[in-house]
């Protein structure tokens, strides 16, 4: 089915953007398994010094690559609320085909019959038609600059998140590098045993402190609608949680249809935290 010609444009952004989601979350997935190789080499050296610290790079760097997850499953929330404008731009499309319609017959019917009692009957019209579209574009403008200011609350919001995450791991994974002892060594001497083990864990527990501790700090958008910045009353993942993907005006299944209409030929649809993953969370040190 072919998306209206109103909504043709958010159409196809929309469907951009689950390409981009869909590379970001990708990217996570390739940044988790790099991340794992990278603990497996360091194990194969059998040297306790880069064995140690390659397995701790790697518990970091997979965080970072989870973060990138997150900030997909955040533009999915993003993406939700432009569904919101391309659904009112949907409904809308109607009320301006109908008016003008009525138009174009009153055009038609004066020139080949300037007296038709008809005229009358259709003028009714237009001008119902043309209260219908006034309502219809009223709600329309007050959609679009309302969800585009809510939309990219969130987007931004997340950017900035993902940001300030990563760069609390890439920091203290910095840290690590210094107990890698590069000191070079003759042939036949003996580097000096590892025993940084405790400290490097140390860094691992304070990124994961400092991520669980991490607090939005972005300043909060203001509206003339009377309404909150989702961003900060409910947190970048949408309400409570359960993220802000509502459909207004349009019915989900027309959602659906509108999301997968065709946009212009040779468009193809494409296949589409807070502390340390679970699995590699710091485990106590030994007694």
């Amino acid at each position: 089915m072919q998306a209206p010609e109103l909504s043709r444009k958010m159409t196809k952004l929309i469907k951009s953007e689950n390409t981009a989601i869909g590379a970001h979350e990708a990217a996570g997935r390739e940044r988790t398994s790099i991340a794992a190789q990278l603990s497996e080499w360091g194990e194969a050296t059998e040297d306790d010094n880069v064995s140690d610290i390659s397995d701790k790079l790697g518990v970091m760097l997979a965080e970072i690559g989870e973060q990138e997850d997150n900030f997909a499953q955040n533009l999915e929330d993003y993406r939700g609320i432009l569904k919101q404008i391309r659904n009112m731009e949907a409904s809308v499309q109607p009320s301006r085909d109908q008016r003008q319609k009525v138009t174009d017959e009153i055009a038609k019917l004066k020139y080949k019959d300037p007296s038709s009692p008809r005229l009358v009957t259709l003028e009714h019209e237009l001008v119902r038609a043309e209260a219908q579209n006034l309502v219809a574009e009223a709600q329309l403008s007050n959609t679009t600059r309302q969800k585009l200011k809510e939309a990219y609350d969130i987007h931004l919001a997340a950017v900035i998140e993902r940001a300030e995450k990563q760069t609390i791991l890439a920091r203290h994974a910095r840290r690590l590098l210094n107990y890698i002892d590069d000191t070079p060594v003759v042939p036949g001497d003996a580097r000096q045993a590892y025993d940084s083990e405790h400290l490097a864990r140390q860094i691992l527990e304070d990124a994961e402190n400092d991520l669980r501790g991490w607090e939005p700090s972005v300043e909060p958008i203001t509206s003339g609608a009377g309404r909150e910045s989702p961003v900060h009353a409910n947190g970048v993942n949408g309400v409570n949680g359960a993220g802000v993907n509502g459909r207004d005006d349009v019915s989900e299944r027309q959602s659906d249809v509108l999301e997968n209409g065709s946009v212009n030929e040779g468009y193809t649809e494409p296949v589409g935290s807070g502390g340390l993953p679970a699995k590699m969370v710091v485990e106590p040190a030994p007694a």
